[in-house]
């Protein structure tokens, strides 16, 4: 962007946080962002042990809303006794699959709802709503969570790095956020030697206070500043957090990044049709939003797990009247930690999703991302590879694709099959493939594992 450019935003940018404009913005956009802020000031204030009861007659409300006002759900729930929790169907996002005017409450239309779309990381991309004054809520706990760490939208400086739309009307769109947002952008498309470099010395003169993006993008910036013998806080003073979403974060990528950056690493779990699900705070809990969502641990059968066992994660979200999501199947697997509270659930740990997992010869299934941690912890111990990814092509048949300075010896290759053998089963097969790079998808997140079966 030229120079004119970059002076204006940043002068535009000065007086946003003067004005508060973030917060204003949503405002002018028509989404109560005060109204929001007061209603989840007033449920946090709930004690423990009344927070069960909101919560139950939330459920119940939110229910009654879509049976009374949505033809889609109330087809969706039909038959069922809406009494008993449990008997309420669990929906998918192949459910959700048909056209968004169909599932839109009465009263609500594509002019006055927040319409979005997901990303398809679950491979199942759909279209869908909010009313504002949901969204709104949605941005309150957003801005509640980062404030556990003391940053403040419409003033704290962000280095992003998310992907960016390349047709110019969306380009502007998002750069003008952007600036709403005191944020500056980082390519995620490019990670190349020379781009990196360019980062690095945006960071020396820029004084960012936090960082915020797609793990594999932060940890690649993470491995060139290893190489490049630089601590980030060193040349950015500014800094205070690192926050990491949208792909899972490995204990070996996490203590790159603390090392690297000099500073703590945040795990945040989230997801565009629901807002934040999860949130780190500084005492390295993974808290549960139990504000306006309600998060069960599921088993195959539909049936609630106790704390401390592993299952599929559904979510209902408690204010969302434009758009049921009621009993919703987000496509994860997660265990809630045994420490967990009803008004402070924790999460212990993030499995993966779905369609992560690997079905292999004997019958067993594993999740995608094993094949990921075993291989990762060899390959990469010599800084050779700096990405990669794997695929599941047949029950026996996999293959890893990497970019690398040079091919995987033959001493590594062997001890990926060894520990494949030690940790899964036998009779497995893995071609390996160097790439000049490696597929992104049009976000420019990169999908780890993937299964054709």
């Amino acid at each position: 962007m030229p120079r004119i450019h970059e002076y204006f935003l940043f002068t535009l940018q000065k007086i946003l946080i003067i004005l508060k404009l973030f917060d204003l913005s949503l405002k002018l956009n028509g989404f109560p962002i005060k109204e929001a802020q007061k209603t989840l000031k007033s449920i946090q204030k709930i004690g423990d042990n009344d927070f069960e009861t909101y919560v139950n007659q939330q459920k119940q409300d939110i229910v009654d809303y879509h049976l009374t006002y949505n033809p889609f759900y109330k087809s969706f729930a039909k038959g069922k006794n809406i009494k008993d929790w449990n008997s309420i169907p669990v929906m998918t996002k192949r459910d959700l699959q048909q056209p968004l005017t169909n599932r839109l409450s009465e009263g609500f239309h594509i002019k006055n709802v927040h319409i979005h779309k997901t990303s398809g990381s679950s491979g199942d991309p759909f279209i869908f709503a909010k009313d504002k004054f949901c969204h709104a809520l949605t941005w309150a706990v957003i801005q509640d969570r980062f404030s556990w760490l003391d940053i403040d939208f419409n003033s704290s400086k962000q280095a992003r790095f998310y992907g960016i739309p390349l047709h110019k009307k969306g380009y502007y769109k998002e750069l003008i956020k952007d600036t709403l947002g005191n944020r500056y952008r980082f390519s995620v498309f490019d990670l190349s030697d020379k781009q990196l470099h360019k980062n690095l010395t945006k960071f020396k003169t820029t004084k960012f206070d936090y960082i915020n993006g797609y793990t594999s993008s932060i940890v690649q910036f993470a491995k060139f500043l290893k190489k490049e013998k630089v601590i980030l806080k060193r040349v950015c003073p500014s800094l205070k957090y690192c926050i990491v979403t949208s792909e899972m974060l490995f204990e070996i990528d996490n203590e790159l990044l603390e090392t690297q950056f000099g500073i703590p690493i945040i795990n945040e779990y989230g997801a565009a049709e629901l807002g934040f699900i999860a949130f780190q705070n500084k005492k390295n809990e993974w808290v549960i939003n139990s504000d306006d969502l309600f998060v069960e641990i599921l088993d195959d059968d539909n049936r609630v797990l106790p704390y401390g066992e592993e299952g599929r994660v559904v979510i209902t979200s408690l204010y969302n009247k434009a758009h049921p999501f009621i009993r919703y199947d987000i496509g994860d697997f997660a265990v809630l930690s045994k420490k967990s509270t009803f008004k402070k659930p924790l999460l212990e740990s993030l499995i993966g999703r779905t369609n992560d997992l690997a079905i292999l010869p004997s019958g067993k299934k594993a999740a995608g991302l094993t094949f990921y941690y075993i291989t990762k912890s060899i390959i990469e111990d010599d800084g050779n590879v700096k990405e990669f990814i794997i695929e599941q092509h047949t029950k026996s048949n996999f293959k890893i694709k990497y970019t690398s300075d040079r091919p995987l010896s033959s001493e590594n290759t062997k001890r990926i099959l060894s520990e494949m053998e030690t940790y899964l089963e036998k009779g497995l097969t893995i071609v390996f493939e160097k790439k000049a790079f490696l597929q992104r998808s049009k976000s420019g997140k990169l999908k780890q594992f993937k299964s054709f079966l």
